[in-house]
């Protein structure tokens, strides 16, 4: 049987933009320029039969179709990376570099962005796991644990890479008729909570002003995920980091109602305790997409009239 494939070099072309959300970027990673990527993009969508962008005047998103055929995309194309490699490599096998990160984080932004250290170094094969359990190096097979912390972790070498800024975010729906001008507004509201969270409704609602506010009830879950799915689904308002969830707002399928009001802070460390020329290659490399991800946040907050920075 024959397959019926699209053509490779749109589907290259499509998954890297889609990483970066910047035909720019996607060109300058594939040596080719912007118009090349506009090009062989139209070309999928035209082949597929459905957008994948939507292209404004100043801005670049990825439809609903779009994300999703990037995420297939984009492990598929890991996969065959990484298997290639091995073929390529049979005489030396790829060095293996265990990495343990907290499950949200791991789903919506190290998993989205591992096949750039991929393509960089094809002889390390990284193997994660979850856990957002207490780092321990002698009871754990891990080489990097990644959690995030107000301060790093002693007795081992523990390197920052990014600060996280936590805020209340809803559904789109929540925002119509004007029912979440202010915090006080919050008392006709569901509020969403998880157990692993880093602050506490009672936090931010002290700060913000309303420390005895009583919301209208109030939903709990074990893990940030299922909080964070119940806000899409217009259950509530949940305090979660702005980047593991930058793609939904500026897709308009969630909101920040009080803007960087009573925002927390904290930072993401990769812990070790040892030392190796693959660690310090992938330390390198959080580092950077660390940044990236900062500063496409400031980009995005600066547009929308936020005072917004990264101090903790």
């Amino acid at each position: 049987m024959t397959r019926k494939l699209p053509p490779m070099n749109s589907v290259r072309a499509f998954e890297a933009a889609a990483r970066h959300v910047s035909f720019t970027k996607a060109g300058e990673e594939l040596h080719v320029t912007h118009g090349a990527i506009s090009r062989q993009v139209s070309q999928l969508e035209s082949w597929l039969g459905t957008p994948l962008f939507r292209r404004l005047a100043s801005q670049l998103t990825l439809t609903d179709a779009g994300r999703s055929y990037a995420r297939e995309l984009t492990s598929l194309l890991d996969r065959l990376a990484v298997a290639s490699s091995h073929l390529r490599e049979r005489g030396s096998p790829a060095a293996a570099l265990n990495v343990s990160a907290p499950p949200t984080f791991t789903m919506r932004w190290l998993i989205p962005r591992l096949s750039g250290f991929q393509r960089q170094r094809a002889d390390i094969e990284v193997r994660l796991t979850t856990s957002i359990a207490p780092v321990n190096f002698h009871e754990n097979a891990y080489d990097i644990a990644i959690r995030g912390a107000t301060q790093g972790l002693p007795g081992c070498t523990s390197q920052p890479f990014m600060t996280e800024v936590i805020v209340p975010v809803c559904h789109r729906d929540l925002m119509e008729g004007n029912r979440l001008r202010e915090p006080a507004d919050l008392a006709s509201h569901t509020l969403i909570s998880y157990h692993t969270a880093p602050h506490t409704w009672e936090e931010w609602l002290r700060d913000a002003g309303v420390a005895n506010l009583k919301p209208v009830s109030t939903l709990d879950f074990e893990q940030m995920f299922f909080a964070l799915q119940a806000a899409l689904e217009g259950l509530g308002v949940v305090l979660v980091p702005l980047f593991l969830v930058i793609d939904d707002i500026v897709a308009s399928r969630l909101c920040v109602p009080f803007g960087a009001l009573g925002a927390k802070h904290r930072r993401y460390f990769a812990n070790t305790d040892e030392s190796s020329a693959d660690i310090e290659a992938f330390y390198g490399w959080l580092l950077r997409e660390g940044r990236d991800t900062e500063q496409s946040i400031l980009a995005w907050a600066k547009a929308a009239g936020w005072n917004l920075d990264f101090a903790t």
